[in-house]
């Protein structure tokens, strides 16, 4: 079967290179009845803002980012003094090694019964003691760095070099750009119609998403009868704003008649929805069409000139351009 599409898709190619018809299949155009599709206008939100703040109070010593930067996770963002607790750390180890030592030879020392029980617990609490204060400074020290919880974008600074900050200050808001939720305002008829953890497509200025359909919110507005509607989408690579709008489309409540053809005779071309019909002189035709609905493997759409019982191009389309000659295969 791969050897055959091959064959087709080269000898294709071939024949439109020398003027030859494309190679193609077609499919009828039916009448159907479907739910049709009503565009709905939402809001983004980030899934994740948080206002990181400062652990431990002191003089802000550096700042290693600039609003607008892409930081990974774990990376220090703010930087506070740290040369006293740096110095009581090293005083700390210092204390920390020696009881150790003692430690280790009072417990030869007991083995041998050379000293009494009371005299190696007082060193044994010593040496506790000891590596306790010395691991307290050292999550001190960590929480004089204010990192980036996850892999996020700066949004805003809230601190300058050289200010004071105390525990619990703000000094910076990071956003994770990767992961969004969008909010539909939708009436409870077409809520009805919906399934949670559904993917339905949404569309965000030319590009769109897959999202999933998370939460019908039971709070409406009393004016308009609609009830916030909550989706989530990784757009991993893509880029969008806060507040950005976006759109999707979802089905109304009740049926109507639409024509309907195979999902593949459906494709992108010059940023609209087309289909090729063929022509009595054996032709390709692009016809803009709108999409009404969806029936499993099947599209309802609506254009000018296309009626039901006309022939579209189901497979091979990619290689078609208006006007380009074809030929059928299955006829």
């Amino acid at each position: 079967m791969i050897k055959k599409l091959l064959s087709i898709t080269i000898f294709s190619a071939s024949l439109f290179a020398m003027g030859g018809p494309s190679l193609v299949e077609t499919s009828k155009v039916v009448k159907s009845e479907v739910n049709p599709l009503q565009e709905f206008v939402g809001t983004i939100k980030f899934d994740k803002k948080s206002v990181l703040a400062a652990q431990n109070s002191g003089v802000v010593k550096a700042i290693n980012f600039e609003i607008g930067d892409k930081v990974n996770k774990n990376k220090t963002l703010v930087q506070i003094d740290a040369d006293i607790l740096n110095a009581q750390i090293q005083s700390a180890k210092a204390t920390a090694t020696s009881t150790k030592r003692d430690y280790e030879r009072y417990t030869k020392l007991l083995e041998n019964k050379s000293i009494s029980q009371k005299e190696f617990d007082d060193i044994k609490v010593k040496y506790i003691a000891a590596k306790s204060t010395l691991q307290e400074l050292q999550i001190q020290a960590v929480k004089k760095r204010i990192k980036a919880p996850y892999n996020a974008v700066v949004v805003e600074r809230h601190v300058d070099l050289g200010e004071w900050v105390n525990a619990g200050s703000p000094a910076v808001t990071v956003v994770d750009t990767s992961k969004v939720e969008i909010t539909f305002n939708i009436p409870l008829s077409v809520i009805n119609g919906l399934k949670k953890n559904d993917i339905y497509d949404v569309t965000v200025a030319n590009n769109s998403f897959k999202a999933k359909l998370i939460a019908a919110i039971p709070a409406g507005d009393k004016l308009t009868r609609t009830f916030p509607v909550k989706f989530k989408a990784d757009i991993k690579d893509g880029f969008v704003f806060d507040g950005q709008e976006a759109k999707v489309s979802l089905s109304k409540n009740g049926k109507t008649e639409a024509l309907v053809v195979p999902r593949d005779a459906v494709i992108k071309r010059f940023g609209q929805n087309v289909v090729f019909t063929i022509t009595d002189k054996m032709t390709a035709q692009m016809m803009p069409v709108q999409i009404i609905g969806y029936l499993g493997d099947k599209i309802a759409i609506s254009a000018q000139g296309l009626s039901e019982g006309m022939d579209v191009v189901s497979k091979g389309n990619e290689r078609v351009f208006p006007n380009s000659p074809v030929k059928v295969l299955n006829k």
